[in-house]
């Protein structure tokens, strides 16, 4: 491909590198390096006039260093004169902060988005947000992705006959309820109240689980509380498996061992829009690719074509 650049900060190095072998061209170079006061400093080490630059860095820990880092990529590919500059953020961390919930909070997803801007970024390339009104928060145009269409692929190598995919809560019903249709299987739902960001409680599952196969669905894992807290209810309900799957595998503070120990739960799905580091990987664990949709995803930006093949609302195949 003509008139393409594609950077990565230090975040996840090998998806960006993924990403490019699909587009057939080479991951360019950067530089970051930090000062004796320890501020960070920024080269892109290829040529950006006039082209079209792709800055590839999912937000994760730590994710106050990765976001500085991509703001002074954006700034450096604008300073050198970029035609027009997409981030390619796999998974923007600060979109749970997307709701004025209690007195004088700050809405984390809505002010970074408009940092990125203000840094020089022209367009947002993200996938599984995790709600969608923080698709607003950007004033630039945002390219929305998701990872149904690879985890149904997974999925569909069982038996889906008596299949139920269970929300953990109402607000990812919605997601739960097309990934179900993509297998041809019923759909439920946790009734979750959160205290706080580890605390959670379900008092009750919405739907029929009883003796059916069930894949939990959640956007992202972090702690592992909510997961946990909705594989007590839904013992209480008689399952005949359990599967759990997520498209941002963050596992903090040991939540994937935690979820792995759980003799009930056969498999623990994830994708690889964050890294999962393999010291902490588990027999357990399947991590599928997204690089590919990412890929055609830049692509069709880059060629001024529809992306909305990527996005809209999955169809069963």
């Amino acid at each position: 491909m003509r008139d393409i650049a594609v950077f990565s900060g230090s975040a996840h190095t090998e998806l960006a590198e993924e990403v490019c072998a699909h587009l057939d061209v080479p991951l360019s170079p950067t530089r970051v390096s930090r000062f004796a006061n320890d501020c960070l400093e920024v080269q892109l080490q290829a040529n950006c006039r006039e082209r079209d630059v792709f800055l590839v860095q999912p937000l994760v820990a730590p994710v106050q260093e990765h976001l500085v880092e991509l703001l002074l990529m954006c700034d450096a590919a604008r300073g050198a004169s970029a035609g027009r500059i997409t981030v390619v953020m796999p998974h923007y961390s600060y979109a749970r902060s997307d709701k004025k919930d209690a007195p004088r909070i700050s809405l984390g997803g809505r002010l970074v988005a408009d940092l990125m801007v203000a840094a020089g970024a022209s367009r947002v390339l993200a996938m599984t947000l995790h709600s969608p009104q923080v698709h607003g928060f950007f004033s630039v145009p945002v390219d929305h992705l998701h990872a149904l269409r690879e985890l149904a692929t997974h999925f569909r190598r069982y038996d889906l006959s008596r299949t139920t995919v269970v929300s953990p809560d109402l607000g990812n019903a919605k997601e739960a309820a097309a990934f179900a249709r993509m297998l041809g299987a019923q759909v439920a739902a946790g009734a979750k109240q959160r205290f706080a960001d580890d605390r959670v409680s379900i008092n009750s599952v919405i739907g029929e689980v009883a003796g059916r196969d069930v894949i939990v669905l959640d956007d992202e894992i972090a702690k592992g509380s909510t997961v946990l807290e909705l594989l007590d209810r839904l013992r209480e309900l008689g399952p005949r498996s359990i599967r759990v799957a997520c498209t941002h595998g963050l596992f903090t503070s040991g939540a994937l061992k935690r979820i792995g120990e759980q003799p009930d739960v056969l498999e623990i799905v994830c994708t690889n829009t964050v890294p999962v580091p393999e010291e902490e990987r588990t027999d357990k664990l399947r991590v599928l690719t997204v690089a590919p949709q990412l890929a055609e995803a830049v692509r069709r930006i880059h060629n001024g074509e529809s992306v909305s093949a990527l996005f809209d609302a999955p169809q069963s195949e």
